[in-house]
């Protein structure tokens, strides 16, 4: 049995037992409160689930016994069994041999379950049969009597109506309390876990720091390194969740969005049992369903137009996962008509976002990425989900904070999709570590694109910016410092504010680039000394230093000192905003 099977088999055991334990509890509630409709409902309930989850993983007994109980509590629903003292016995020894066939899946060992299956059908059969003998519609009393189904006579002389002997009932000695193998744990104490363990790696680091400044041994802390390390990872692997948990309850948001829009779509789903970090996909929740409903709205056409381009009337929407090294890439795509990216430069225009010659340089991508613009809609009248301006924006922000990346590519009657690679985990990130005015920084290696040196002279002066060239394409070249130093104030009596550190190098001076690179947009960041790479557990910055939006995070380094985290994405759109406005130079663009 490969990993995964024994994942759901262990999954499977613990909702079994619950629903075991639940179903005995019912039966006490339901033997004091004999009137209690609720309770009878959630035994129907319980035991359909029960059967259908054992029919799926295969467990023909328990699906078995679990399907007759359920046949019984629907006739108790309908008021066609009225339950007495009498029946309660089989009932709790029907619940005990349906128990015993859960534990044996896991130990194996074989239960007789057919004799007790069949008292309850025959008790079905002869229920159905004095309802439909009787002109009144009085409800069915069973009992253990004269007419009790589970004497010979009820059935016939000489008959053998059970396919096997039972199995002794158990004495009170005998009885015994089963454990799931899986418990349920609230997410902030799982939170609060890593956030220890977080903690414990801090000191680790410091600890070895500190062994490296003392000259001792290589292999002396080699041991405590092993162990946090896996103890870091393991408290990230119970966080992971299946992606399948969010994208089931796409069916209604789809069903849902076609129903107001008035169109036929289908969700189809793939990569289900892809891991990400449940905090991740708490995040991206409502950014999926924007996109869905935006692909339900925009889209898929009516069925009119489907059937006039010769599509299938019914439009299908795509939603797949699938894991990277470090990332999650989930995609949503549908069969519609895809962009119109005509209507996308009128619009954008239209909204002051670009002049025409700056969309005529504009690749497909890029005019792509307009849709996430706020206010932005190619829709001409307001639809119950569509054309209002609002969601998309709202999604590149969500995504933005996490260290996301958006991706959209369509074709013209075939279809648009939308691309979002995240983070599989938002405890621990890979970084580089660069020194700037004597401080320490990190930059998360997942906008990392390259290290590179270059002479002072290899960068140019275009417009109110700098330009170099990496690998055959002319990049943007900002040095930190500035963006550290911007001053809206000064600014506005200079149009050189992102050149001010570059006057004051020395021509042959050789300097370090970090390229980074976020939502097709590709700077190289200048700093004073690149440093190492490193793993870090990343803490949010805390009140009063929360505003800071340069600043993504911080983390402790072995040395003691904080070292503050790039916010890569907003440091890229305050760079990219001083240059669509012309705040710098009308000439200067990013890429």
């Amino acid at each position: 049995m490969n990993n995964k099977e024994e994942e759901y088999k262990e999954i499977f055991l613990a909702e079994a037992m619950e629903n075991f334990e639940e179903i005995n509890r019912l039966l006490t509630v339901l033997e004091k409160s004999k009137n209690d409709k609720n309770t009878v409902h959630a035994l129907f309930r319980i035991t359909h689930t029960l059967k259908g989850n054992a029919a799926g993983m295969g467990y023909t007994g328990i699906a078995e016994m679990a399907h007759v109980l359920e046949d019984l509590f629907g006739e108790v629903r309908e008021g066609k069994i009225v339950l007495d003292e009498s029946l309660y016995a089989p009932l709790f020894k029907a619940t005990d041999v349906l128990g015993a066939l859960v534990n044996s899946v896991r130990d194996g060992k074989e239960v007789k379950y057919k004799g007790i299956k069949t008292k309850l059908e025959v008790l079905l059969k002869r229920a159905h049969e004095n309802a439909a003998d009787k002109s009144e519609q009085e409800p069915t009393k069973v009992a253990i009597s004269n007419d009790n189904p589970f004497a010979p006579d009820a059935i016939g002389v000489g008959a053998q109506p059970f396919v096997e002997e039972e199995a002794e009932s158990p004495d009170e000695s005998d009885t015994k309390i089963s454990f799931s193998d899986l418990v349920q744990v609230p997410v902030r104490k799982l939170d609060n876990l890593l956030n220890l363990v977080g903690e414990l790696i801090i000191e680790k680091d410091r600890i070895l720091a500190s062994k490296v400044n003392s000259g001792r041994g290589s292999n002396e802390y080699a041991r405590l390194s092993r162990i946090s390390s896996d103890l870091q990872y393991s408290v990230m692997d119970v966080r992971l969740v299946q992606v399948g948990f969010l994208f089931n309850k796409f069916h209604r948001v789809v069903r849902d969005a076609a129903t107001l829009e008035k169109k036929n779509v289908v969700l189809k789903l793939e990569g289900t049992e892809t891991e990400i970090d449940r905090n991740v996909l708490q995040v991206i929740s409502d950014s999926l369903i924007h996109i869905v409903r935006n692909a339900v709205g925009h889209g898929v056409e009516s069925p009119e137009e489907r059937k006039a381009a010769g599509k299938p009337v019914e439009g299908t929407v795509w939603l797949t996962a699938k894991g990277e090294t470090e990332s999650v890439i989930i995609e949503i795509k549908d069969d519609g008509k895809g962009l119109n990216y005509d209507r996308i430069k009128a619009k954008a225009i239209a909204k002051g976002l670009a002049t025409a010659e700056d969309l005529e340089r504009m690749t497909q991508d890029e005019l792509s990425l307009l849709i996430f613009e706020p206010g932005f809609s190619t829709m001409d009248q307001v639809t119950a989900i569509a054309g209002r301006g609002v969601g998309m924006d709202v999604v590149r922000k969500t995504l933005d904070s996490i260290g996301g990346e958006i991706k959209v590519s369509s074709e013209a009657g075939v279809g648009t999709t939308i691309q979002l690679t995240l983070p599989s985990s938002m405890a621990v990130k890979s970084c580089l570590l660069f020194e700037l005015k004597e401080e320490v920084y990190a930059i998360p290696l997942a906008y990392t694109e390259s290290v590179i040196s270059l002479y002072r002279s290899s960068i140019h002066k275009a417009g109110g910016g700098l330009v170099a060239s990496h690998l055959g394409k002319n990049i943007a070249i900002v040095f930190l410092k500035d963006v550290f130093d911007y001053d809206p104030i000064m600014v506005g009596q200079s149009n050189n504010a992102l050149q001010k550190a570059y006057d004051s190098v020395h021509p042959e001076e050789k300097l370090d680039i970090v390229v980074v690179t976020f939502n097709n947009r590709t700077v190289g960041f200048v700093v004073d000394k690149l440093l190492q790479q490193k793993e870090i557990v990343e803490k949010p910055l805390m009140k009063p230093v929360d505003k800071i939006k340069f600043i993504g995070g911080f983390t402790i380094l072995g040395s003691g000192n904080v070292c503050l985290v790039l916010n890569v994405p907003f440091i890229l759109h305050f760079i990219f905003s001083l240059s669509s406005q012309g705040r710098s130079s009308k000439n200067f663009s990013l890429n």
